[in-house]
């Protein structure tokens, strides 16, 4: 999913032809890839469209973004969703009788909270006239949540709108095999002795093997990390260059944290603990370091590691969307204009990652806008692989004409441009909350450098 703002993944195999044409153009994270500045043609007024109305963020925030197993391991999801949206009232002073609607991604949920937007409402304070639902999308769920508010403002169903995701890896669910599912439940049918001796007499010790979560693609059975080392691979995007990427993101990360730029983090005194008010996970090593890791996923050639991937992360964040004049009407000054946003599927065999790559160009163009125009841009990274591999393909003529059927490529963002105060792979990746994380550090950046055009990539 892709979004513009004023003020967006799967597998290929090393043996295709876009393989061996890649091997040969090896790409260096450190490399300049700058497009000729070009003088901006638009404005945030003339990205505005006729007869439908300015949707705006207003601010947004996230409790610190921690390592699966650490501070927050004793909770649930809602209690962090709770918290996402009690800091946003306390950021904002919303009065919460003027929400409209509340609006929660997730990807793993919680079968007793199952719709946790609801259940972190309740838990926050708000009314129970309020109405909440919750969505899923894998990665995109909170993007997914935005932008559904953004049809509700925009058609005139709402005036105001919460939005946020959570995501609690720390206590996922681990469900019992299904034989010992199905006999379980027909005990609970059996309604005379001699039924559940006969169940019970069918038992078999293997029908005690859980079955265990895992960040995979349904359709393939293939973990997202198996598909970023194949991607990778594809596109000859090195060890050596995923390594250099991430010790970027950690080290921006590292810079922002210290010069108190990630300023939509807010504290959370987690019950019966500290207070937890940083993320947790940004660890600046060096490619020494780095290297001495194993592969992760395909072993022993591969190139993805633990130090390049994102981390199994809990958080949550919210953020506060309303119409312009609403906005307007009630004192706020809005920190970004939500102007056009694309949503991409491609073949989960074997371009799961890609998706930034085919949705950049469709949404720069809805928008009249094009690479040079964009002040600011934040790409969700799941692996350094993936990030890489999308610039090599983003920034080919061969890969735009014969993969994505258009004449020319839509051309790499700047690294001086792009995720420059670290992202996934530094600051955490709880699944269903990310896409907030990068709106607001694309709002943020934007009132930091005086940018007008943001582009928000997942």
């Amino acid at each position: 999913m892709t979004s513009i703002l004023t003020y967006t993944f799967k597998n290929l195999p090393s043996t295709s032809n876009w393989a061996l044409r890649f091997s040969i153009r090896p790409l260096s994270c450190s490399s300049q890839l700058r497009a000729a500045p070009a003088a901006q043609t638009k404005s945030k007024k003339t990205l505005a469209k006729p007869n439908v109305r300015n949707v705006v963020v207003v601010d947004g925030v996230r409790i610190p973004f921690l390592l699966s197993g650490t501070s927050y391991k004793d909770l649930m999801p809602h209690d962090l969703a709770r918290a996402a949206l009690s800091g946003l009232l306390h950021r904002t002073n919303v009065p919460k009788e003027v929400v409209d609607y509340i609006i929660f991604g997730t990807v793993i949920q919680e079968v007793k909270t199952s719709n946790v937007a609801r259940e972190a409402a309740l838990g926050a304070g708000f009314s129970d006239k309020t109405p909440a639902h919750t969505v899923t999308m894998a990665c995109i769920s909170a993007n997914q949540a935005m932008t559904t508010g953004v049809g509700l403002i925009a058609s005139g169903q709402s005036d105001v709108i919460v939005a946020g995701g959570v995501e609690l890896m720390s206590d996922v669910p681990i469900r019992h095999s299904r034989k010992m599912r199905k006999m379980m439940l027909e005990l609970n049918k059996a309604k005379t002795l001699g039924q559940r001796l006969s169940l019970i007499s069918k038992f078999r010790l293997n029908f005690l093997a859980p079955e265990l979560p895992a960040v995979a693609e349904f359709s393939t059975s293939e973990t997202m990390g198996h598909s970023a080392d194949r991607l990778a691979a594809a596109f000859a995007v090195s060890r050596l260059e995923q390594d250099e990427y991430a010790l970027r993101s950690h080290s921006l990360a590292k810079k922002a944290q210290d010069e108190g730029l990630l300023s939509d983090v807010v504290p959370f005194k987690v019950p019966g603990k500290d207070t937890v008010t940083k993320d947790n996970g940004i660890r600046p090593s060096s490619l020494e370091q780095m290297a001495k890791l194993k592969p992760a996923f395909i072993k022993p050639y591969g190139t993805v590691t633990a130090a390049n991937s994102s981390f199994l992360t809990d958080g949550a964040s919210a953020m506060l969307i309303m119409a312009e004049e609403k906005a307007l009407a009630m004192g706020y000054k809005p920190k970004a204009y939500l102007r056009d946003f694309v949503y991409v599927s491609q073949d989960p065999k074997d371009q799961l990652l890609l998706g930034p790559t085919y949705a950049t160009p469709k949404v720069l163009e809805k928008a009249g806008l094009t690479m040079n125009d964009i002040d600011a841009f934040e790409f969700h990274e799941a692996f350094s692989g993936q990030i890489l591999a999308n610039f090599k393909a983003m920034d080919s003529d061969w890969f735009a004409q014969n993969y994505m059927g258009r004449k020319t490529k839509v051309g790499a963002p700047p690294l001086e441009k792009f995720n420059n105060w670290g992202g996934s792979l530094s600051l955490g990746h709880p699944f269903g909350a990310t896409g907030c994380r990068l709106v607001m550090a694309a709002a943020n950046r934007s009132r930091s450098g005086d940018l007008e055009f943001l582009c928000n990539t997942h």
